[in-house]
């Protein structure tokens, strides 16, 4: 996720309020107003002193030339964070920084130049820098910037096999957010293979709907976390971002609140779509669902052999959560 930084040295009150409300990384504030901006709320602070020196590791670069392009690079490679300065970013070959180090910072006046920053490259500058007077700019700069999205391609794959595993212990995932009908977690006993587990937005006769929740299943299997990467279920805990999808693939980053362990009945269920395994260990019980082809969530117990549910597949090879081509057979 990019980091979002207001530019507060002007001090407004307003403008800080609104920037912590809506997710605000840093502020960037000169040092005579630091107390100012504590009584606002908690937030991190880039401090600047009397002679221009910032705290936490930050490094303004003014770029006039190729002469301090050159420096930015090399300040970015040691480890500094380099937030680039020029009367207009958009013609500095911002490229050429990115590729040679993810530390790159830049200066926006406002979401369309946030926006772009963030694209270039595909992988885009580590955060941006808001130079605005424009309350609306800053809730949208945050969006831009703060809200971590991402497709995939779900795949319809068919119910092979629905089997009473014993007692094991699974998780419960419970989120910040309020997920809608559709929306749920991938995963999988296999990263290679990978099902959709719906949130328990639906009511029954059994139990209030629980629409911030995901029960998951058993503690081994992996789920996808930003960036690509996957983590153990057990591995989950507060303040975690996971990522939940919906029926299309959409992707959103939602903060954990708390994971619940508990020992339950569990259900192995497998599909498979293109001669590719995709299967999960899931709690058997009536709230635990998946979700149809359609789009649509189905109980673990009504579910049949034959019947097409959403999953994903990849080429197997994790190595600490992170993708690697190798010579992998998990079973």
């Amino acid at each position: 996720m990019k980091e979002f930084i207001l530019d507060g040295r002007k001090f407004n009150k307003n403008l800080i309020t609104t920037a912590i409300e809506s997710g605000v990384d840093y502020i960037l504030i000169t040092e005579d107003k630091v107390e100012d901006v504590k009584k606002l709320g908690r937030i991190k602070l880039v401090i600047q002193d009397k002679e221009g020196n910032l705290t936490e590791n930050f490094i303004i670069v003014k770029i006039a030339n190729k002469q301090d392009e050159e420096k930015a690079a090399s300040l970015a490679k040691s480890g500094k964070n380099v937030i680039v300065q020029t009367t207009d970013w958009t013609i500095i070959p911002l490229e050429n920084l990115i590729a040679q180090s993810p530390n790159i910072y830049c200066f926006v006046k406002n979401f369309e130049e946030a926006k772009t920053a963030v694209g270039i490259l595909e992988k885009g500058v580590k955060g941006v820098v808001l130079q605005t007077d424009d309350i609306n700019e800053v809730k949208k700069v945050a969006k831009a910037v703060k809200e971590d999205t991402e497709k995939v391609e779900l795949v319809k794959a068919k119910v092979t096999a629905i089997k009473p595993v014993g007692m094991g212990d699974r998780v419960a995932v419970d989120t910040t957010s309020l997920l809608k009908r559709g929306e749920g977690m991938l995963v999988g006993n296999s990263s290679a293979g990978m099902i959709l587990v719906h949130a328990e937005t639906e009511e029954s006769e059994y139990v209030a709907s629980r629409p911030f929740r995901v029960n998951a299943g058993a503690v081994h299997m992996y789920t996808r976390v930003p960036g690509g990467k996957t983590v153990y279920l057990s591995e989950i805990s507060a303040g975690r971002e996971v990522m939940v999808y919906d029926k299309d693939g959409n992707g959103r980053v939602v903060y954990v609140g708390r994971a619940k362990v508990e020992r339950r009945p569990m259900l192995l269920i497998e599909a498979v779509y293109d001669n590719k395994k995709l299967s999960a260990v899931l709690q058997n019980a009536e709230t635990i669902r998946v979700v149809k082809s359609d789009g649509t969530p189905i109980s673990v117990v009504d579910l049949q052999v034959g019947d097409e549910i959403l999953g994903y597949v990849e080429e197997a090879g994790r190595h600490f959560g992170m993708k690697v081509e190798e010579t992998i057979l998990e079973k």
